[in-house]
């Protein structure tokens, strides 16, 4: 009798079948989601004291919109007292701290909790992949941007965060920021517009430490840099050559969001050479061992220096190489709750360290994590439903803002000159999108719980299209075949696959690293499936470090996996919906790329349909109305759905996380992104541990 080969799929079918009964739904009682409140308060001298309905103005901030809108917001406020953690007050009674109203900004920000009130103390645990884990403390667990999406599951607009509020000019070239009077830097420091103005004059402006001035912040149409400007203490204005109507959305992510904590001017100058004598920085240079100063500069700027001052909730304590890396509370922190309780309420935060995500999971499973949804994996779901009692956690899954988990784009600019006709050939992407047996990968990968899509926006985003997410993602391995026939792919090796149009093997490998998903069974099940259309696929899975130079170096690499995040506020960063490029996700057009970034000076001039995607980006992120920037939006999305740069197979899935379930104010709904910097737009300041 013939021997049937048993594939990756047919594996995966029987795998599903039995686990199929252990899988159920972890439900819980919805709770509100966090909203931010603008005020006033005015902090009594004594800590206990009580303010009564104190009203005060809030500063109109102006979007840009068609018709100019001036609103005046009236802030009632009843019952606000101030008072801190425990261990800040027997600080602040042994005379180690100054009190806490004279650690407070004027109008610190009031965050609302999702479910009550919080209680003070404990230690947040959470399980990092390798001591750099604790990186998160500078984004994912503080997001201390001048300004934040204004919700878990709201990214419809900015709201007020380290500038309490804004104006932007008419033509959206000049942006006002009014910061919080009183505010400190976690030594006690003054967080004033000086802090804005060393790092543009100094950082910015430095070619050492920064070689090309930030694309991010030149302007659309003139491609000059921003002018930063003090107007006082507490005013600074940013000023561009041209309209940059998408500029307070950049401001809301992940680009930006150091720019307020990033360089603390009072702290930096000592390693700079425009504040410290050349001999003295020099010593200070050899002896840290670095033959540099800028090499000196970014090492003290960098998050596990514990010395250099935050403006975040927790503050670094025990760093990489020690293990387990530790934080804890700012008491300088400026926010505070509706009854006037200085945030945050945890009292600190535990990174243990594992070798790998298999390790982390396992721990996660066994209810020695408070609360974590990174790196938690999707083949291990059923275990933490079926574990969840015994564990004393409960299970919730927020939504990724993934167009899809794994999206595949082909390198357009593939140093080998056959693959990289063909890779340029709308038609053979759209062949090898067609090939893909989507509802299969779904169930068995995903359990089902995915949604079977190309890569499109999720539809939280307003520039979603139904038709973007089903485009060329039906199988159809009669038409991908038809489609290549008629690309001239008829000629086949020995092993019965298509051969190139120059008459050698193609062979399309699949790099990835096992990071964000089940890549590894996913790119053995696309394999399978285009070799029923003669096309030989073969996965290649490597470390992280090693699959990241790959990406970079944007030449030899076939196709390269990664997550297709960033679909919420896919303008922010339209990493997916363009020829770009990048380390993760990986390269897909190095040359034309350059080409753009550097206007013209370096790179290959892309195809037509390229530079209107470059030139539709800029103009959206240039437009002075919310009209004329859906317009350039819209046609930029309908051109990335036509061109298939990218192949998307499954995505809108859950985010699967564990909490405690004394661990509360977490939201049971949540959009989950980088550009989002989740869970840093659920506010973990206010997360508390319930006696």
């Amino acid at each position: 009798m013939e021997k049937r080969k048993v594939t990756r799929r047919d594996f995966l079918r029987l795998s599903a079948i039995t686990a199929a009964g252990a899988v159920t739904a972890a439900c819980a009682r919805p709770t509100p989601m966090v909203v931010e409140k603008e005020v006033l308060v005015t902090v009594p001298v004594e800590v206990e004291k009580v303010v009564e309905k104190e009203v005060v103005k809030e500063v109109p901030v102006e979007k840009i919109v068609e018709k100019e809108v001036e609103v005046e917001k009236i802030v009632e406020v009843e019952k606000v007292s101030t008072r801190q953690a425990p261990m800040l007050q027997e600080m602040v009674k042994a005379g180690e701290l100054p009190p806490l109203e004279d650690r407070l900004p004027v109008a610190p920000l009031v965050r609302e909790p999702v479910e009550e009130i919080g209680q003070y103390g404990g230690t947040w645990r959470r399980v990092g992949v390798g001591p750099g884990e604790g990186w998160i403390l500078n984004s994912r667990l503080s997001y201390e941007a001048l300004v934040r999406w204004k919700g878990p599951t709201d990214v419809s607009e900015v709201v007020p965060n380290v500038a309490r509020a804004w104006e932007v000019s008419k033509d959206a070239a000049e942006f006002t920021f009014h910061l919080r009077e009183g505010m400190k830097w976690s030594c006690g420091e003054p967080f004033t517009a000086d802090d804005f103005i060393f790092y543009y004059e100094n950082v910015l402006l430095n070619k050492d430490l920064t070689p090309v001035f930030p694309k991010l912040l030149r302007d659309p149409v003139n491609d000059e840099p921003a002018v930063f400007e003090k107007i006082d203490d507490y005013t600074l204005r940013i000023t561009f050559a041209s309209s940059y109507g998408l500029f307070m959305q950049m401001l809301a992510g992940p680009t930006f969001q150091g720019m307020p904590d990033g360089h603390p001017g009072h702290y930096m100058k000592q390693f700079h050479p425009n504040y410290v004598e050349k001999a003295e920085l020099d010593k200070m240079v050899k002896d840290a061992g670095f033959d540099n100063w800028w090499e000196l500069y970014l090492n003290r700027q960098d998050w596990p220096n514990p010395e250099r001052p935050h403006i975040w909730p927790w503050l670094p304590k025990q760093v990489p190489p020690a293990i387990p890396v530790t934080a804890e509370r700012n008491p300088y922190y400026w926010k505070v709750d509706p009854e006037g309780n200085q945030l945050p309420y945890i009292d600190g935060v535990r990174f243990d360290v594992v070798e790998n995500a298999d390790m982390l999971n396992m721990k996660a499973v066994a209810g020695e994590v408070d609360m974590q949804f990174r790196h938690l994996m999707w083949q291990n779901y059923p275990l933490f439903v079926d574990n969840a009692e015994k564990g004393d956690y409960r299970v919730m899954k927020w939504k990724l803002a993934e167009g899809s988990n794994a999206v595949l784009p082909l390198n357009l600019n593939h140093k080998d000159p056959g693959k990289r006709e063909l890779y340029q050939n709308k038609n053979f992407r759209i062949a090898l999108s067609l090939a893909i047996n989507r509802d299969e990968i779904n169930e068995f990968c995903y359990m089902g719980m995915g949604t079977p899509r190309q890569q499109a926006v999720i539809r939280e985003c307003p520039y979603f299209k139904p038709e973007h997410a089903t485009r060329y993602a039906e199988y159809d391995p009669d038409g991908a075949n038809e489609l290549l026939d008629e690309i001239g792919l008829t000629d086949k090796d020995e092993e019965g696959f298509r051969k190139k149009l120059d008459g050698e093997k193609l062979t399309i490998s699949i790099e990835y690293a096992p990071i964000f998903g089940p890549w590894a069974d996913l790119t053995q099940m696309i394999c399978e499936d285009w070799e029923e259309i003669g096309i030989r696929g073969i996965p290649k899975e490597e470390a992280r470090s090693l699959y990241a130079e790959r990406c970079e170096e944007g030449h030899e690499m076939d196709i390269g996996i990664w997550t297709a995040d960033r679909c919420a506020t896919p303008l922010v960063e339209a990493h997916y919906f363009w020829p770009i490029r990048s380390g993760t996700p990986c390269s897909n057009a190095r040359d034309w790329y350059d080409w753009y970034t550097t206007g013209g000076e370096s790179g290959e001039e892309p195809p037509p349909e390229v530079k209107r995607q470059y030139e539709l980006y800029d103009k959206a992120k240039g437009a002075t109305s919310d009209r004329d920037r859906d317009e350039y939006a819209q046609e930029f999305f309908d051109n990335a759905s036509e061109q298939v740069w990218y192949i998307g197979v499954v995505g809108e899935l859950p985010h699967v996380g564990v909490v405690k379930n004394s661990f509360r104010n977490v939201p049971e709904e949540a959009i989950s992104d980088w550009l989002q910097l989740t869970p840093g737009n659920t506010a973990p300041e206010q997360y508390f541990f319930k006696k």
